[in-house]
């Protein structure tokens, strides 16, 4: 008996690791191939708009399916008051690959710095060139590039850590985000994510069966001003990083669905 539910649990946990797949890749098949002609016609800064909104609205279509079906449990709520603070350089540590979807399913006006590779990939790169996301090859043109959407008024999302996280609370810290900042003169705001799976870490197998349902919680962390030192400035984020991720459980447990209401009227956790 406890043989066939092991079983059973096995094929549910393939199924929905199968129906996030297939779903993704239909939400990318179909944007991108609106985006390679919206792209054409639109002019940059409908585009741009164009673009982030419908990012926002798929990733949070997929996460919500898939906690729908119980891939998942999520709390973003957090992130909500960000969307009417104006530019931001948004700084997350980055557990696993599903970062970037659960941050820029909360704000309209996020930008992301891809890979060239990625902005290059026929599911990702129509939608990313029409959202106007910036390419990431060398810190030179990220710096300037991204300050130009900056001084638009987007919120770009830059992880810290440049990678995703090998061991540890957080791995050591590239000098993107102080740089970025410094030049820009906008403001570096920390965000916390809180999970209790390595699922699509760093070294992830792709077929393994994560325990599911997976949770996943963000925090506003601090606000950095513009930095005047960058290297000093660095070594003052890791140093945050650490001492707030130390502090916290890394085991988090959700009592509701995720959200999507405004902040205000979002359910609060306990405990």
């Amino acid at each position: 008996m406890m043989y066939l539910r092991w079983v059973a649990k096995s094929v549910c946990s393939y199924a929905l690791l199968v129906l996030g797949v297939v779903f993704l890749v239909l939400e990318c098949v179909v944007w991108g191939a609106i985006s390679v002609v919206l792209f054409q016609i639109l002019p940059a800064s409908v585009g741009r708009r164009i673009g982030r909104l419908a990012a926002m609205h798929f990733f949070r279509l997929f996460l919500a399916t898939l906690e729908m079906a119980g891939a998942w449990r999520l709390d973003l709520s957090a992130l909500d008051r960000l969307v009417h603070d104006g530019a931001l350089i948004i700084a997350p540590n980055h557990p696993g690959l599903l970062d970037a979807v659960l941050v820029v399913s909360r704000l309209p006006n996020a930008v992301c710095v891809m890979k060239a590779g990625l902005l290059n990939n026929f599911l990702l790169g129509p939608a990313g060139r029409l959202a106007r996301y910036v390419r990431n090859d060398t810190l030179l043109r990220l710096v300037s590039t991204a300050g130009n959407e900056l001084r638009l008024g987007g919120q770009l999302l830059l992880f810290p850590e440049g990678t995703r996280t090998v061991g540890g609370a957080v791995g050591p810290f590239t000098e993107a985000v102080g740089a970025l900042s410094r030049r820009s003169g906008v403001p570096v705001q920390t965000v916390i994510i809180e999970t209790d799976s390595q699922f699509l870490g760093k070294g992830w197998r792709n077929l393994t069966r994560p325990e599911f349902p997976l949770h996943f919680r963000m925090h506003l962390g601090r606000r950095f001003d513009p930095p005047n030192d960058v290297h000093a400035f660095t070594q003052e984020l890791e140093r945050y990083f650490h001492r707030e991720l130390s502090g916290r459980a890394t085991a988090v447990a959700l009592s509701g669905p995720v959200s999507t209401q405004p902040v205000e009227n979002a359910p609060h956790l306990r405990g």
